[in-house]
């Protein structure tokens, strides 16, 4: 037993497992806590960001790349409040964040003191924080820390990942108490969820006799480090493989098998292929609307007619959006495997098969040259990006912003190795590759890191590249300047030919920027403005060699500034639309086989 405060027991349980950073703002809320990271048994170095959403968002960074959770934390109110888009786009990504916060002292509660929710339920934060957190804890005595505490890190390192909260009021942190710090080693189960052999021969069976199977890989391959085990699958039964946006990595995009993305902004050999296959094997794949082309029937996917093998950690996701004819809860890395080792060892002749999937990917090659070998200038959005990928390391990691450039990295930038692309896919949330980046160079910090954003998402954490010079973090931001939300934009333009609120102009019109040369200057990056395509990997690699943080603006044209949409997602027309697009709506929405 030791006698310790609150503050003392989390910052010294947070080092005993293994916590390499904390980042976050150190309001009144939490002082105590904070205090105590200063105390050499649990000194850990502490990220002070300028917004406490970002503190959350570099935390799922550095977790998407490490695989390990690193903390953030915040005050109580409003300082709290700022972690929710952090919490929800983690949970909605199932990445392991550990979010620590303040709470109103025990004695105090329900009296409105200052940043206290209490008018509808007293220390009501903690509802707000419970609907975007895999489980949340609002701790109560001292004694009960230990337990909160390896009850957090099983929730985060087992099952499916998600964010764990854990409120802890001020008096909590300052008074002390006998305590018994628990292992960890002795508090988590050990092992991987294996797959019931039944399903795993049903389902060898059923790819063993398709003639068009096709491999669909989320997410959750990478998490469970199946990446091996899915490229031998693939190769040992010549299947055809398909990325979804958090999935993207786990198969090596420069291999014959690889058919592209899916969805809306997928590819159209990769939906080509997918849409037509009669066997589809999911790999920790959740079948968003944006990765099934809102399940438009033959845009996509086609399931039924296509039987589908679905393996994921999460029996909640079985079945939800498609019917499964096999569904296997298991980790997908001992899944993957146990399928590949009941297939007969006969690999199937697919020449017809292969030879339709390498003439799509000749026929998209040549498509995708027209716009990623441009000089035009300002510059389209994929003529960037092929510079930087032939300037970064195969090894190197790029961390896309939502929008537009989600959506042209996930076309244009081949990626070979898993935890080499991160994006916000689930949630989409603007503001969260800058802080994201970061996180991904702390848990690298000898691989290239790149983070390429357009300008609106920039703006929303701009600020954090500061946090880059503070604690010397080299991330090289490439800023894809349109001068508005051109993502919004075209959405907007295609449902109703018109838009609102989505360019940024002056009053006369003309288009309105700020100099993201200068703006990253005044923050002490290395900055620069590239005009002439010429010059983009002579900067490129100026940036990377530098060895220091580094800004890049790419003034990009806004009529040539997205992906290219071969899919389809539900936009529901209003109803004074009544030309073709209403039409089309309706004959795609009846097409739709979710329900």
């Amino acid at each position: 037993m030791t006698h310790l405060t609150g503050g003392q027991v989390v910052a010294r349980l947070l080092k005993q497992y293994g916590v390499e950073y904390v980042a976050g703002i150190p309001g009144h809320g939490i002082w105590s806590f904070t205090d105590a990271l200063l105390d050499p048994e649990s000194a850990i170095p502490f990220v002070q960001v300028f917004h406490e959403q970002s503190a959350v968002h570099l935390a799922d960074g550095y977790y998407r790349v490490a695989g390990r959770p690193m903390a953030a934390t915040a005050s109580i109110g409003a300082g709290a409040a700022n972690t929710v888009l952090g919490l929800a786009t983690a949970y909605s990504d199932s990445t392991s964040v550990l979010v620590i916060t303040g709470g109103p002292p025990t004695h105090m509660r329900g009296h409105g003191l200052l940043q206290e929710l209490e008018r509808y339920t007293d220390n009501d934060f903690p509802k707000v924080a419970e609907a975007v957190s895999k489980r949340h804890w609002v701790a109560t005595r001292v004694e009960e820390l230990p337990f909160i505490m390896h009850r957090a890190f099983s929730t985060m390192l087992t099952g499916r990942p998600g964010p764990a909260h854990v409120e802890i009021p001020m008096d909590v942190q300052a008074e002390a108490a006998d305590v018994a710090l628990h292992d960890l080693t002795r508090r988590l189960p050990v092992g991987r969820p294996q797959p019931d052999p039944v399903a795993v021969e049903r389902a060898a069976v059923l790819l063993a006799g398709a003639e068009r199977p096709v491999l669909v890989v989320g997410g959750g391959a990478i998490t469970a480090e199946a990446a091996d085990d899915v490229l031998r699958l693939a190769e040992k039964w010549s299947v055809p493989v398909v990325t979804t946006w958090n999935g993207k990595g786990a198969f090596p995009e420069d291999h014959d098998l690889f058919a592209g993305s899916i969805g809306q902004t997928g590819t159209p050999v990769g939906n080509t292929i997918a849409a037509s296959a009669d066997v589809v094997v999911s790999v920790g794949c959740r079948f968003t609307d944006w990765s099934a082309s809102s399940y438009a029937q033959g845009v996509t996917f086609s399931i039924p007619s296509a039987k589908l093998v679905q393996i994921d950690i999460d029996p909640h996701e079985i079945g939800k959006n498609y019917p499964a004819e096999v569904g296997i809860v298991a980790d997908a890395q001992p899944a993957v495997a146990a399928l590949c080792a009941a297939l007969p060892e006969r690999r199937p002749e697919r020449g017809a098969y292969l030879g339709q999937l390498a003439r799509l990917r000749e026929e998209w090659e040549e498509k995708l040259a027209g716009r990623r070998d441009s000089d035009r200038f300002p510059f389209t959005s994929q003529r960037p990006l092929g510079a930087l990928r032939a300037v970064m390391d195969r090894d190197g990691i790029v961390v896309a912003g939502s929008g537009n450039t989600q959506g042209a990295v996930k076309q244009t930038f081949p990626v070979y190795e898993p935890r080499t692309h991160l994006t916000s896919g689930g949630f989409s949330s603007m503001g969260w590759a800058v802080p994201a980046a970061m996180g991904a160079k702390l848990a690298a910090p000898h691989r290239q890191v790149a983070c390429v954003v357009g300008d609106g998402d920039f703006l929303m954490t701009a600020q954090e590249i500061g946090i880059c010079v503070t604690h010397e973090i080299p991330v090289v931001f490439v800023v894809q300047n349109n001068a508005g939300f051109m993502s919004i934009r075209g959405g907007q333009r295609k449902q109703t030919s018109r838009h609102i609120g989505t360019e940024f102009n002056r009053p006369d019109g003309s288009p309105y920027s700020p100099d993201f040369k200068a703006l990253g200057r005044a923050f002490g990056l290395d900055s620069y403005r590239v005009d002439d395509p010429a010059d983009l990997e002579k900067t490129y690699r100026r940036a990377f060699d530098s060895g220091a943080p580094a800004l890049i603006e790419v003034p990009t044209d806004r009529d040539a500034a997205g992906p290219w949409v071969p899919g389809w997602w539900d936009f529901p027309v209003p109803a004074y639309i009544e030309d073709e697009r209403q039409d089309e709506y309706r004959a795609l929405r009846a097409k739709e086989q979710h329900l």
